[in-house]
């Protein structure tokens, strides 16, 4: 049975066909390109609205990070556009790994919407399924959602350096940008001094799609990260990334608070250390 946050492709096609069917927003995503509209207009799941990451879930690059988080007028007018409703499930699918797709369920949940499921496995699963696939804008119906900011934990920059020293901090990213050894996206490398790194990938399996959550619960448990008592944090480079272990936590029933400007909100003052080397624990 999969777990309430993610839905498969079998269970999709099914509520697609129901009376009640959900909102479907295509969500691919690479960071530098190419556009994601280029390959949803090529072929996307019957009836899905795209969803522009750079515009639709974060606010114009800045001092807040590459991915700022957008405010609750521009993000209900952009889903409102895409026909979202409160009174339907939505379901949100990327390429295959569930990253974009995961900040799209985040927001969407920390703006209030009640039911986001994101489609395990994503647009790869769904062709390799042999489901129907349809190519060009799809007529949208305009929605009613109210975005209303904070249902879901969030951090600042000062509140992710105290989780560093007294709860538990996640930097997602690669190893090497961890380690400061490699920075290819932000001007300075290296990791918020405290965070332990546990990169976003080893959450999914070879499929592309998420580990089971016996799986997931043996990663997260090995790096005490479901201990009960100390609160948990997760990071990355901009908010993107991270929100991929959010939803990996949630999936094992562990809460979790994004700090939604990551890396590269910390830099922007030089005041705030960078610690560089391998993770200590």
């Amino acid at each position: 049975m999969p777990a309430p946050d993610l839905i498969d492709v079998a269970e999709l096609a099914d509520t697609l066909a129901g009376p009640i069917a959900p909102r479907v927003l295509d969500v691919r995503w690479n960071l530098g390109g190419p556009p994601g509209r280029v390959a949803y207009l090529d072929g996307h799941i019957p009836g899905a609205a795209f969803c522009d990451l750079d515009h639709d879930l974060a606010a114009a690059p800045g001092p807040a990070g590459r991915h700022p988080l957008p405010d609750s007028a521009t993000f209900g007018t952009a889903m409102r556009r895409l026909g979202v409703t409160a009174r339907h499930p939505v379901v949100v699918y990327d390429g295959a790994d569930s990253t974009a797709a995961a900040r799209a369920w985040w927001c969407l949940r920390y703006f209030g919407h009640p039911l986001v499921q994101v489609l395990d496995g994503g647009w790869r699963a769904w062709v390799d399924a042999g489901q129907p696939q349809e190519p060009g804008p799809a007529r949208i119906v305009p929605g009613d959602f109210v975005a209303t900011a904070g249902a879901m934990p969030v951090v600042d920059a000062n509140a992710a350096a105290d989780l560093a020293r007294h709860g538990r901090l996640v930097d997602v990213r690669a190893p090497a940008r961890y380690r400061g050894e490699s920075e290819p996206v932000d001007p300075v490398a290296g990791h918020i001094p405290g965070a332990l790194s546990l990169p976003t990938g080893a959450n999914l399996a070879e499929s592309g799609r998420f580990r089971s959550p016996p799986a997931l619960r043996d990663r997260f448990a090995k790096a005490q990260l479901l201990d009960g008592d100390a609160p948990v944090g997760v990071y990355c480079g901009s908010g993107v990334t991270a929100a991929h272990t959010v939803l990996a936590l949630a999936l094992v029933g562990q809460p979790a608070a994004l700090y939604a400007g990551s890396w590269s909100e910390w830099i922007t003052d030089s005041d705030r250390p960078v610690a560089v080397g391998p993770d200590p624990g």
